[in-house]
């Protein structure tokens, strides 16, 4: 099993703080391994990552609430973040692996959702091994419908344009990790890039700014994938989404210091309307928090 970097363990205060209520739409909670073992076959293995080094770095970056959200490393066993959500406090909700949907049963679903889930997250990585069947998959948006959850659809390495047919359809709300994880150097024509704008002009699609670290070709300080963000914030300013994506899962160059990647999304918004509106209004609308 490959060895992966960790997150800086001190993370500065930013230029500036974030506007008040600002929401981390996506941070993971690992470890550690002696209390959550990893599922068997679990496709990698992160250094201990737990909730309170999470709101440690989430005070020093002032932001105020959260999403844990499941990784494929623990698959349908959510208890790492069942603790985490009772520790942290009301301020936090979750997002489930839908390999819940296929090994556990409606009264784990119900647990789940008493606890504050209020999504599930489904990957097309055939690598982590965490991909449903399309019958589970049927089966799991129907109990995304009837739960009131959204989706969140993790793209592969090379995009969402490979897997976007099983879930163009959705009349669910849906949201797309990682800015679908186009290619900076393609421009405006990147097929990942054109495919994601057309699924915003649906009304129910969603896109969360986040991983431009890993997906800049440039490097720091990520200027070329500001045009990306932009071009989604253009697009639908009203259903953008900003995530850490702390601890930065399989990195294998050192993460950077949490405070930059809150600063590029400081360099994505246009103007302080659009700044509040992805840190705070839209994802509280999305994940049901008040704004």
């Amino acid at each position: 099993m490959p060895t992966y970097l960790p997150f800086d363990p001190n993370p500065r205060r930013p230029s500036r703080l974030p506007p008040k209520g600002t929401i981390d739409s996506q941070f993971h909670v690992l470890g550690p391994i002696e209390k959550y073992p990893e599922r068997p076959g679990a496709a990698y293995r992160m250094p201990t990552a737990t909730w309170e080094a999470a709101l440690r770095m989430h005070k020093a970056l002032g932001i105020e609430r959260g999403i844990i959200v499941q990784t494929t490393t623990y698959g349908a066993d959510h208890a790492v973040v069942l603790d985490a959500l009772a520790a942290m406090g009301p301020n936090y909700k979750a997002c489930a692996n839908a390999l819940v949907f296929a090994e556990k049963d409606d009264a784990y679903l119900a647990r789940l959702h008493d606890a504050g889930v209020r999504g599930a997250r489904f990957s097309f990585r055939q690598e982590l091994g965490a991909v449903l069947s399309d019958k589970d998959f049927a089966r799991a948006i129907a109990r995304i419908r009837e739960l009131g959850w959204y989706a969140k659809i993790q793209p592969e390495k090379d995009g969402i344009v490979s897997s976007v047919e099983k879930y163009a359809s959705l009349d669910v709300p849906v949201l797309i990790d990682h800015m679908a994880r186009p290619d900076p150097l393609r421009g405006k024509d990147d097929p990942n890039l054109v495919k994601m704008l057309e699924l915003l002009s649906k009304g129910n699609f969603w896109v969360m700014l986040s991983l431009g670290e890993k997906t800049s070709k440039r490097g720091p300080p990520w200027d070329d994938v500001i045009p990306i963000a932009r071009a989604y914030i253009e697009a639908a300013p009203d259903r953008c989404v900003w995530a850490s994506d702390w601890p930065h899962p399989v990195s294998v160059v050192q993460p950077p210091n949490d405070a930059d990647l809150l600063e590029l999304m400081y360099r994505y918004a246009p103007d302080e309307a659009t700044l509040e509106n992805t840190l705070v209004r839209n994802p509280a609308k999305l994940f049901g928090f008040a704004e």
